[in-house]
């Protein structure tokens, strides 16, 4: 600081010489004009003195007539008006007022440039930066005491976003939910029009509020996409919003933008398009069964199986008693196989009511919901049967369900008891 109004000094009396020397030195430039002006006039008076003698001697002489001589006067009075132009004394500024003028700015101007700078300008911006102990790019702080040593620095400089931003990503890595929702909190304030910066506050809040993005966290994703339709981050999230509260269209839409933003040899892009069709199948269980859903067959005329009857699985689902209340008769449920591996794939689905359990459930390569896949390409399958109280295929906190665990394609007789309230 102390470096700066050092430099700010000499800067000063650098420059004022260039404001002030100029008026000085031209204090008297008017005065020396009027001298000159002055010789000029005495010198013509003196030559219409000598032309009016010269008449005076003609006529004397007789040389000129009366008339010519009065006529030759009147041309000598005409040539007097026309050519002296100062007639009294000269009219010139004072000569002291331009050195005057010197003086004052001299004074004035540092008076007047300090406060000035302190009232529109950014004393914070001659502060050191916080030593952020950045790793990498992203700034990320792993450093306990570099944590505290920044959280301290912010607090005697709330309005540097910078810091902010780095403490914000810092507690996010480590895994500190709530103190990154803290900071980004504080940064949406400073900074309210960064789209990443109002996703990640997103994504941060829902890690703090069990990985749920309804509520707050899809307000900030759609603050996000307002500001920018193409982020990436907000539409991936947007997605994932919408499939937990069961709006499939719109999940369909933010991730269908989403893989046409990204390049196609992008590995990430099977994912999202994988979720397009996991979406499209929800939406599918969720308009009745239509789209290639299959049918439950009835107990009276059970449905032959279709393709590989080795992987044909069998089963029974019911509600356990202790949860019989928290149903009722017309609540829709959903009977899934899904891939136990990574991808957690919807291979086929089933759609009934509370009112038809306990019932026998038969899944077979016929009853698959995507064309290429086929209940017997999986290794180790999983059965879910769910209570859907909300209506949304995808679990919700109050919804009833039940599983197999892992088992194998082929696996016959096994049975599904739906005893467990999803929170």
């Amino acid at each position: 600081m102390t470096l700066f109004w050092i430099a700010c000094a000499v800067l000063l009396i650098v420059a004022l010489p260039f404001v002030v020397l100029p008026l000085w030195r031209n204090s008297g430039v008017n005065n020396a004009g009027n001298n000159k002006d002055i010789q000029r006039d005495a010198a013509n008076l003196e030559i219409l003195r000598d032309q009016s003698a010269e008449l005076d001697a003609d006529l004397h002489d007789g040389l000129l007539t009366q008339d010519a001589y009065e006529q030759g006067k009147r041309e000598l009075q005409a040539r007097l008006l026309e050519e002296v132009t100062v007639t009294g004394q000269p009219t010139m500024l004072p000569r002291r007022s331009a050195k005057t003028l010197a003086v004052v700015l001299a004074i004035l101007l540092p008076l007047f440039s300090v406060p000035l700078y302190l009232t529109i300008g950014n004393t914070k911006a001659l502060l050191p930066q916080p030593d952020i102990g950045m790793v990498g790019d992203l700034g990320i702080i792993r450093s306990e005491a570099k944590l505290q040593e920044l959280e301290k620095k912010l607090a005697q400089q709330p309005e540097n976003p910078d810091g902010w931003v780095v403490l914000a990503r810092s507690y996010a890595e480590l895994q500190r939910f709530q103190d990154a929702v803290r900071a980004y909190a504080q940064l949406v304030k400073l900074v309210p029009g960064e789209a990443q910066i109002w996703a990640s506050y997103a994504d941060v809040y829902a890690m703090s509020n069990n990985q749920s993005l309804l509520g707050e966290p899809t307000i900030f994703l759609d603050k996000a996409l307002e500001l920018d339709g193409n982020n990436t981050m907000a539409l991936a999230l947007a997605g994932s919003a919408a499939m937990e509260r069961g709006d499939y269209p719109a999940a369909i839409t933010h991730w269908t933008k989403l893989a046409d933003l990204m390049p196609p040899d992008n590995p990430e892009v099977k994912m999202i398009r994988d979720g397009i069709q996991q979406a499209r199948n929800f939406l599918a269980l969720q308009k009745g069964g239509k789209e290639r859903l299959a049918k439950l067959p009835s107990d009276k005329a059970p449905k032959e199986a279709v393709g590989n009857p080795a992987s044909t699985i069998t089963g029974r689902v019911s509600l356990s008693p202790a949860l019989a209340g928290k149903a009722a008769p017309s609540d829709t449920v959903f009977i899934f196989v899904r891939d136990a591996g990574g991808s957690k794939t919807l291979i086929a689905a089933l759609r009934k009511e509370v009112k038809d359990l306990p019932l026998q459930f038969t899944f077979d390569d016929s009853m698959v919901m995507q064309p290429k896949v086929k209940l017997s390409g999986f290794g180790k399958v999983e059965v879910m049967a769910r209570v859907a109280v909300s209506g949304s295929p995808i679990g919700q906190p109050g919804d009833l369900q039940g599983t197999t665990g892992v088992i194998k394609p082929g696996a016959k007789g096994v049975n599904i008891a739906i005893d467990t309230i999803i929170k």
